[in-house]
């Protein structure tokens, strides 16, 4: 397992693919047969928040176990391999179990010295107090920040790069948005309108609705993977000026046709300071990221895939994989 020393089980059921329609953690085919016997992992298993009761995340996600009491739920997760609940605070299930002969002592100790090993690897129990002052020092060390940003420019992914207009020649005249004018200053003359630019340069984010009907929605970008009119006609507008490099954060797959047309060149990434992008756009450093996932054609494609089948989105904009280099 590479290493791994814990595990979260989804809530999900793998519907058809086991003698049991129930969700992950509750899944002995899935926890012991499969995580623990035959990819031999003997760390951590800790389920997914509230699989057992309603929580603060909203109402218990006992799917496929709706029927079973609390006490059986919480057997039947011990039963399938798992360690640890997550989300739940009522220790009095286990000593239950125990007591009543149908959890062993024996089976409860196994989890537990899972869960002491991972402590004891840690320092835990040798040094259980962090020195707030050696904290601050290691905070932001340079060799961390540079390898930090290295990892940032390495996963940009180049998406399009017509007649090779990247990487930009040190000194351009250069409109920008989204992009910190002291910055993008150190590498070009920055220009109050579009029309006065050699390039325009412009930096956005994968798009997305704004939920707050359940508890975890509040904390995730989530809903829609396409620009509104409001949100691209402005874009587009600048791309029809000057030539125009377009560079998204892709916290997750977007629909990009209009996007791709417009620009000169598209430039993903996964998180990037503006110091990298800028980087990256002058051939500082090279691109060299691939797409760890597709890139949708349209809201109809995304609609029409399969919810548990990868890459099958009818004629993607771009497959899983691809990625561009400089010339």
């Amino acid at each position: 397992m590479a290493g791994t020393a814990q595990i979260m089980p989804y809530y999900g059921i793998t519907m058809g693919q086991t003698i049991e329609d129930v969700g992950f953690a509750f899944n002995r085919e899935i926890i012991t047969d499969l995580l623990r016997q035959r990819y031999q992992f003997d760390g951590v298993v800790c389920t997914d928040w509230n699989i057992i009761s309603d929580g603060s995340f909203g109402p218990g996600r006992s799917w496929g176990v709706e029927q079973l009491t609390e006490l059986e739920r919480v057997k039947k997760v011990l039963d399938a391999g798992c360690d640890q609940f997550g989300g739940e605070a009522s220790p009095s299930w286990i000593v239950e179990l125990v007591e009543s002969d149908q959890i062993t002592e024996k089976r409860i100790d196994m989890s537990i010295r899972r869960l002491l090993r991972d402590k004891c690897r840690l320092g835990l129990f040798d040094s259980p107090y962090v020195d707030e002052g050696m904290a601050s020092q290691d905070v932001r060390q340079s060799e961390f920040v540079r390898k930090g940003k290295e990892a940032q420019s390495r996963s940009t992914v180049l998406l399009k790069n017509d007649n090779n207009v990247l990487p930009l020649k040190d000194g351009v005249k250069l409109y920008v948005q989204n992009v910190d004018h002291t910055i993008a200053a150190r590498y070009g003359e920055i220009v109050q309108t579009a029309e006065n630019a050699d390039f325009i340069l412009v930096r956005i984010k994968t798009p997305y609705e704004a939920r707050n009907e359940y508890f975890l929605e509040q904390f995730f970008h989530q809903g829609r993977l396409y620009f509104t009119e409001e949100e691209i006609q402005p874009i587009l507008k600048l791309a029809r000026t000057k030539p125009t490099i377009i560079n998204i954060t892709l916290e997750r797959p977007a629909t990009l046709p209009a996007i791709l047309d417009a620009s000169s060149a598209l430039v993903a990434d996964f998180g990037m300071d503006d110091d990298v992008f800028m980087d990256v756009i002058f051939g500082k450093s090279v691109p060299r990221g691939k797409l760890p996932f597709e890139l949708p054609s349209s809201l109809n494609a995304v609609e029409n895939q399969l919810e548990d089948v990868p890459y099958d989105s009818e004629e993607p904009l771009f497959s899983f994989g691809f990625g561009l280099q400089y010339e």
